[in-house]
């Protein structure tokens, strides 16, 4: 018969109720909001979480698949992270000078990273962002920025959308509003377009002697074609500008030293969280000691920013990660699940796959009907029935050091029995009609493959 979940999910959505009655939006993530999944059959709430499993409030028992967005690379409450953790707590938390791990985690990252030579450290990927932006702008003294990619919330981002809300369509969600966001920095974040150097010289051309940084994720889910992440390092170059990578997703996962580590094209500065420290809130800037330095001129400043627990889990993430070959792992594994469901997939004549990269990779329809409509509502489907059966699926997934063969084998008979209820539905032209859930809410979209 398989795996039936035991339980539903009402208790969840109670709770997550008077959440939404307390917290806008009900969570402080957008990816963690239930209607970006399939609402009504997704779990809101956790209780729990080990290995690469999650227990909701109730009581119901999940395979992840998304591994708290990315962030979790050796898994949930990874025993060795947590002993370090646990210890640092013993000693406590920051005083009122600085301690010794943050030096110790420095030579750690500048030894690791290729552009690294100095690095301050933060809480999160979009707050590295932002200060990667003010490091650039202070040492170029200039105002404008060319980006390609999701970088975050922050003022400086969402006022590529202050002159049209379309500008943003593209790499973060449709139609946002840039309120709160000063008038004043309209024109002053220019995108441009994905493997294109062309659009790239074109902006910088545009803008000759104003464009402070370009900023980018070097890659997702996919390789970037050969040359272009070369092209860009010589574009900047030319132009004076500053090259940030953007590696809050592919650092620490794709490779140890990031997409600089993998395709051997090294940026001015890389931006580094989620998978840095398996979960815990930290976060890195790295750069060359020329650009860097200017930063101890700036008010670039923040009480916990010295939290000596966070950054004893990033330590050791960082040397678990080496000593357990963990980009090796994850790459296999992931490799290894995308060929049993893609099999799975073929049998069962369902036009879907995982495509990707072994650490990271995506669901694929190719279906002959283009509307989008029909896709937003095969994949709200996949995932309600993969959540049905103890499986936290999305339109993508992030591979930890905690899935195993053993899970693999669990998922195999689930993954079937979601792709019988996916073949009868198709079959019959009834996708819309199998939905229990409310159509998933459009999730980030990606430019950058």
């Amino acid at each position: 018969m398989g795996y039936h979940r035991p339980h539903g999910v009402q208790r969840s959505y109670e709770l997550f109720a008077r959440a939404q009655s307390l917290i806008p939006g009900g969570t402080q993530l957008i990816s963690r909001r239930p209607d970006r999944y399939a609402f009504g059959v997704t779990p809101a709430l956790a209780e729990r979480a080990k290995g690469c499993r999650f227990w909701d409030v109730d009581g119901n028992e999940y395979i992840d698949l998304q591994m708290a967005v990315g962030a979790c690379v050796l898994g949930y409450a990874d025993d060795a992270v947590d002993a370090a953790v646990i210890e640092q707590i013993r000693r406590g938390p920051a005083p009122s000078v600085s301690t010794t791990i943050e030096l110790e985690l420095a030579e750690e990252l500048t030894a690791t990273i290729p552009c690294a030579e100095m690095v301050r450290f933060c809480k999160g990927g979009g707050e590295a962002n932002a200060i990667a932006i003010r490091i650039a702008r202070a040492y170029t003294g200039r105002d404008k920025i060319a980006f390609c990619g999701y970088h975050g919330w922050h003022d400086w981002y969402l006022a590529a959308n202050l002159e049209s809300t379309a500008v943003l369509n593209d790499y973060l969600l449709p139609g946002i509003e840039p309120a709160g966001v000063p008038r004043g920095l309209a024109g002053t974040a220019i995108p441009f377009a994905w493997e294109n150097l062309d659009s790239l010289e074109q902006v910088l051309e545009t803008h000759k002697g104003e464009i402070a940084a370009i900023i980018m994720e070097p890659a997702r889910s996919f390789d970037p074609k050969p040359g272009y992440l070369e092209g860009v390092r010589e574009l900047a170059t030319r132009h004076g500008a500053v090259l940030i990578f953007d590696e809050v997703v592919t650092g620490f996962r794709l490779h140890i030293a990031g997409a600089q580590g993998k395709y051997g094209v090294v940026p001015d500065i890389a931006t580094y969280a989620k998978a840095i420290s398996n979960g815990y809130p930290f976060g890195a800037v790295a750069g060359r000691r020329e650009i860097m330095s200017t930063a101890a001129d700036l008010f670039i400043s923040s009480t916990y920013w010295s939290d000596p627990i966070t950054a004893a889990a990033a330590l050791t993430t960082i040397r678990e990660y080496k000593r357990r070959d963990v980009q090796t792992y994850i790459d296999r594994m992931g490799k290894r699940y995308m060929q049993a469901f893609n099999a799975l997939a073929e049998q069962a004549e369902v036009p879907v796959r995982f495509a990707g990269m072994g650490c990271s990779f995506v669901l694929q329809w190719d279906f002959e009907d283009p509307d989008p409509l029909l896709r937003k509502q095969a994949t709200t489907l996949f995932i309600q029935e993969c959540n049905k059966r103890g499986i936290f699926a999305a339109g993508g997934t992030h591979m930890c050091w905690a899935h195993t063969e053993a899970e693999l084998e669990e998922l195999k008979p689930r993954w079937a029995e979601v792709l019988e209820v996916l073949h009868d539905a198709i079959r019959k032209g009834d996708i819309a009609g199998r939905l229990e859930a409310e159509i998933s809410k459009e999730a980030f979209r990606r430019l950058v493959r």
